[in-house]
């Protein structure tokens, strides 16, 4: 946490919803000079002030821990520009069509790397059963290197399959028209398949 940073901050925000260094300490039953020490940089809040106090000036903590205002300027989400997310910890997935900071176990999630196309390891078998896409992987299922989620993404949807070490590589989504085959693999990454 940077103190500037983050005092720059809970003042610009006080200051917006109109409160005093008084009636914000108040709130968060602290002193004033607490509150005037946290604004000049001297000092941060502790970590059991930062919910109440994300709460109060309306931030999230993760606006609070950097000190910066998060700006969406996006009016809304562009399919062509998903981005997948996984965390290294717990295996938690997460996709966004716009820029986000995402944290999971207490780790700031980066983007996965831009997919590749796939390689003959990653290819996709696909067959059509009904109105189905059944998808399977000539890949291993190890709890050291395996295929973490199947995602087909077309112009309006996500349809997002988990899957684990130890089961069969493979996943039926419902087709619905052209799109995007996503695989994430624990130990090669993102790649991709136009279907």
């Amino acid at each position: 946490m940077d103190s500037i940073k983050t005092g720059q901050l809970i003042m610009k925000r006080r200051k917006e919803k109109q409160m005093t260094q008084l009636e914000l300490a108040n709130k968060l039953n602290v002193s004033d000079k607490t509150i005037s020490k946290w604004e000049r940089g001297q000092g941060c809040p502790d970590i059991a002030y930062i919910k109440d106090l994300a709460s109060i000036l309306e931030v999230n903590v993760t606006e609070i821990l950097s000190g910066e205002i998060i700006e969406n300027t996006n009016m809304g989400g562009n399919m062509k520009r998903i981005k997948f997310y996984a965390c290294p910890t717990c295996g938690n997935v997460i996709t966004s069509t716009n820029e986000v900071l995402i944290n999971c176990c207490g780790q700031r999630l980066e983007p996965l790397q831009a997919a590749k196309e796939s390689d003959e390891a990653h290819t996709p078998e696909i067959e059509m059963i009904e109105d189905d896409l059944y998808v399977t992987f000539k890949h291993e299922m190890t709890k050291e290197h395996y295929l973490s989620f199947v995602a087909y993404v077309t112009y309006d949807k996500v349809l997002l399959m988990k899957l684990y070490p130890e089961q069969n590589p493979e996943v039926r989504f419902f087709k619905k028209g052209r799109g995007t085959l996503y695989t994430y693999c624990s130990q090669h990454g993102l790649w991709q398949k136009q279907i």
